[in-house]
């Protein structure tokens, strides 16, 4: 759509609205135009958030500041100018007003759950599915690009498993400096199980204490502590625990909110009664960290050990295991680690959808300022977020809900309510 066009169909909704004998078709041309006119700034917008995200170490914030809007809107805005970006059809029909920002969102939200290749998959239907979306409204065509999704996986599922089992490699060599190297690559099935084996052994052989020496830093300290688990189990030192796989359960209860409101989570339980004049609903999600297909789910599941975590507006209700360690160690530990699963999806800062297992758990009063391991004083960020922290004078504290105050370098101050699973 060029300029003109737009400053043409702009003209037409001035003279429309000053028109007091226009007819009903006058006015439903118009609003026509006006969707035009929405599709052509969205795509506009699109563009520019893009430039600003190649330009900006906090692009979420810049964008809210500018359209005086939310982080987590933001965060969407830049994800809907992502999607466009990978999909030229997509930018194309959004551009000539065929289709609305809103159809452009129900593609991000049915590739959330896709891995690379499957969403590739997806976009590559979209010239057809475009077509589609210019005669349907967004929620139909969410339903649509629903349908499409299931397919993708279904003719993916088993087959795709086994083509993962037969790609599953392990490579080692000695590097330059002398140091022996290891990488592989695992099907999904196997990678969860010898994951959950490092975390317990970690968790087994670190709890109490620390080797020495060891990197000062997070996130390379972790790096540290698998290589050593990793030849502990080799040597057959993995401390006796079984490394089987875990889920946790997360059941949030959204006191005092009507039972028909969507809440953070996943599917609906029946609401309870909380009390005169009000409601509790409780929501429970399953964060199954990888997708495989559902009778090799089920038979995982028999083999894994299942934990509940309760929360409510930021706070952890119950949870297995011991929360709170004191000095003890510096370590969080991975009931500390499961409990705050419950809370959060992501990194706590807003605008960051880094997932939550490639978070490490912060202390908001840093270890060494006398900070303790205790579940009101750990945070899940990630890798970059943690170096503005420590090393870019970000700071952030706590409230007694888990309600984040971040302090910028420049003295901007940006505070955030108690986490919502499905907003982070």
């Amino acid at each position: 759509m060029t300029s003109e066009s737009v400053i043409e169909q702009v003209r037409r909704v001035a003279d429309t609205r000053r028109d007091a004998d226009a007819t009903v078709s006058d006015l439903q041309a118009t609003l026509g135009d006006v969707m035009a006119i929405r599709a052509f700034c969205d795509s506009a917008e699109a563009h520019i958030v893009r430039r600003i995200a190649s330009g900006s170490s906090f692009p979420e914030a810049t964008i809210a500041e500018a359209m005086r809007e939310s982080l987590g809107s933001a965060s969407a805005t830049l994800d809907r100018a992502e999607t466009i970006d990978t999909s030229p059809s997509l930018s194309a029909a959004l551009d000539s007003g065929t289709i609305t920002s809103g159809h452009v969102d129900a593609v991000t939200r049915a590739g959330k759950g896709l891995d690379d290749a499957q969403r590739r998959t997806l976009l590559d239907k979209m010239p057809r599915l475009i077509d589609v979306a210019a005669s349907a409204t967004v929620p139909e065509f969410g339903r649509r690009l629903r349908t499409e999704v299931a397919r993708i996986l279904a003719d993916d599922g088993i087959a795709r498993l086994e083509r993962q089992r037969r790609s599953t490699r392990l490579n080692t060599w000695i590097g330059n400096d002398g140091m022996w190297n290891l990488r592989g690559e695992f099907d999904p099935v196997t990678g969860l199980e010898l994951a959950a084996k490092l975390e317990t052994t970690v968790d087994a052989l670190f709890a109490a204490s620390t080797p020495d020496p060891c990197p000062a830093d997070p996130i390379e300290k972790q790096k540290h502590l698998r290589a050593l688990a990793l030849s502990a189990l080799v040597a057959g030192q993995g401390g006796g625990h079984t490394g089987r796989p875990e889920y946790v359960a997360v059941i949030d209860v959204a006191a005092g909110q009507p039972a028909d409101r969507p809440g953070p989570g996943g599917s609906d339980t029946e609401p309870a009664d909380g009390g005169v004049g009000t409601s509790t609903t409780a929501r429970v999600s399953w964060p199954i960290p990888i997708e495989v297909p559902q009778r090799v789910l089920a038979d995982m599941l028999d083999r894994s050990d299942v934990h509940a975590v309760v929360v409510c507006d930021g706070v952890v209700l119950h949870a297995p295991g011991r929360l709170d360690l004191g000095r003890s160690t510096r370590l969080a530990s991975r009931a500390q680690r499961r409990a705050l699963r419950g809370l959060y999806s992501s990194c706590s800062i807003p605008g960051c959808s880094t997932s939550y297992d490639r978070c490490r758990l912060h202390h908001v009063i840093w270890w060494r300022h006398g900070g303790r391991t205790d579940l009101d004083n750990l945070l899940p960020v990630c890798s970059h977020h943690h170096h503005q922290i420590h090393d870019g004078g970000w700071i952030v504290s706590l409230g007694t809900d888990r309600r984040l105050t971040l302090t910028l370098p420049d003295g901007t101050v940006r505070s955030t309510g108690p986490p919502r699973r499905a907003a982070a």
